[in-house]
């Protein structure tokens, strides 16, 4: 019996060293950390018209680390190319940061166009980002806790 408990402890402990190589060497596809920065990208509008600077701070951060990411896991990427969408970052941060609605919409509209210059430069000029009209997010409310409504649960 002892041996089975060995044999059993020595096959999991493999199992979990390959779970772990497989996990730390996990590449997420272009498309997917892409798709990640555009839902972001709609939820920063959103946090924004509704005043939540908490919350496109967050979304903010989100951005900027998917953009990072991209540069480092794909090395295809010029990194001028992303490096295009810095200035509007610390611009829409700064924004934030003042609670400035308009200075928010400039750089917010300057990321935008980056991204799409980017995508153009790509040969990806299929793909065309613009500020967002509705929200796909009808489970999540956008206003700033002191101002949203309590759950009817």
């Amino acid at each position: 019996m002892r041996n089975l408990a060995s044999i059993t402890l020595l096959v999991v402990i493999a199992c979990t060293s390959l779970a772990i190589a497989q996990a730390e060497s996990y590449v997420p596809a272009l498309g997917d950390v892409m798709t990640t920065v555009q839902w972001r990208h709609i939820k920063l509008w959103f946090a924004s018209k509704h005043k939540n600077w908490d919350l496109a701070r967050f979304e903010l951060q989100g951005i900027k680390a998917s953009l990072e990411d991209a540069v480092v896991f794909y090395h295809g990427i010029p990194a001028e190319f992303v490096d295009a969408t810095v200035e509007p970052i610390q611009r829409m941060a700064a924004a934030i940061e003042a609670k400035d609605g308009i200075r928010f919409t400039e750089g917010y509209s300057a990321l935008t166009n980056a991204c799409n210059a980017c995508h153009v430069r790509i040969g990806r000029s299929f793909i065309v980002i613009q500020t967002p009209t509705s929200t796909p997010f009808s489970d999540q409310l956008f206003g700033p806790i002191e101002q949203t409504p309590k759950s009817s649960n």
